[in-house]
């Protein structure tokens, strides 16, 4: 301890070890129920012994220092892991009733059930905004009527806020959109499919303010129709938009560990360990 009798930051970033476990509270009903979650790259293990419930229609944010595991926690809750080269994962991911990794689930359907807006936008760019979003369910094999269609595309750009600035643009390219009516357009893209769950990997990080504000008021408003999970490093965009937050962190052995869990407000006010407090006071991180 210092002088002042507080530990040093050096001392709270000690990893969480799985004999300590973390502090994690528990929502009424989950629509995501995570257990003893580990993820490999290879050789490499990513995180490991993760456990946390994800409560419905509700914003969770994910935070913790980089390179701790955030997003590869979120890309196993839509089987997104497994894409790269030599990954794995141990444990189970229920979405709703479905064991998305019980033998013989089909990673697509998963991933119709399970929405993702990435951090940096990426509107197909051969596309045009309409073709945006219509894309999801044609590449599902869904044969929807012109007129159906129509509807589709217009609900889901209302509902991401987007379609009284895109109404007369339909048929221009998607990436021909500012920033953050990019970032829109593929929350348009990521809703047309109706997953029960929306994962967000940063989707403000490369925003200007106007466009941050839009998206947590869209995120905010989404909320109550779908789960949302969100990854961000930014302490008052968890504190603003989100009812649950989780706390990552990776320690000397590179592993990412559930450290704590909890309602938003509690988590932020009175955390339960003082790594915690230490990283959403910006003492590391």
């Amino acid at each position: 301890m210092d002088r002042t009798g507080a530990r040093p930051p050096e001392a709270l970033l000690e990893a969480a070890a799985p004999a300590r476990g973390a502090a994690v509270a528990a929502p009424a009903a989950s629509a995501v129920r995570i257990d003893s979650l580990g993820a490999w790259y290879g050789a490499r293990k990513a995180i490991e012994g993760i456990s946390l419930a994800i409560a419905p229609r509700t914003v969770t944010a994910v935070i913790g220092p980089s390179g701790c595991g955030k997003s590869t926690l979120i890309r196993c809750v839509d089987r997104l892991h497994e894409v790269t080269p030599g990954a794995r994962v141990e444990g189970r991911v229920h979405v709703g009733d479905v064991d998305i990794y019980a033998p013989g689930t089909d990673p697509v359907a998963v991933r119709s059930m399970v929405g993702m807006v990435f951090q940096k936008p990426n509107p197909f760019p051969t596309m045009s905004v309409y073709e945006n979003v219509a894309a999801g369910p044609r590449l599902r094999g869904s044969r929807i009527p012109r007129g159906a269609l129509d509807d589709l595309v217009e609900r889901n750009l209302r509902r991401a806020a987007l379609w009284d600035e895109v109404k007369d643009k339909l048929g221009r390219p998607g990436a021909d959109l500012s920033g953050g009516q990019q970032q829109r357009l593929c929350i348009a893209r990521a809703l047309a499919t109706d997953p029960a769950v929306l994962l967000m990997d940063e989707p403000c990080s490369a925003l200007d303010p106007i466009s941050t504000y839009r998206i947590e008021e869209l995120m905010r408003e989404l909320a109550g129709d779908v789960t949302i999970v969100i990854v961000t490093h930014n302490m008052q965009q968890a504190s603003r938009v989100s009812e649950w937050t989780a706390f990552v962190l990776a320690g000397d052995d590179g592993i990412g560990r559930l450290v704590e869990f909890d309602a938003t407000e509690q988590l932020f006010t009175k955390p339960a360990d003082p790594r915690t407090e230490a990283y959403i006071t910006g003492r590391f991180g």
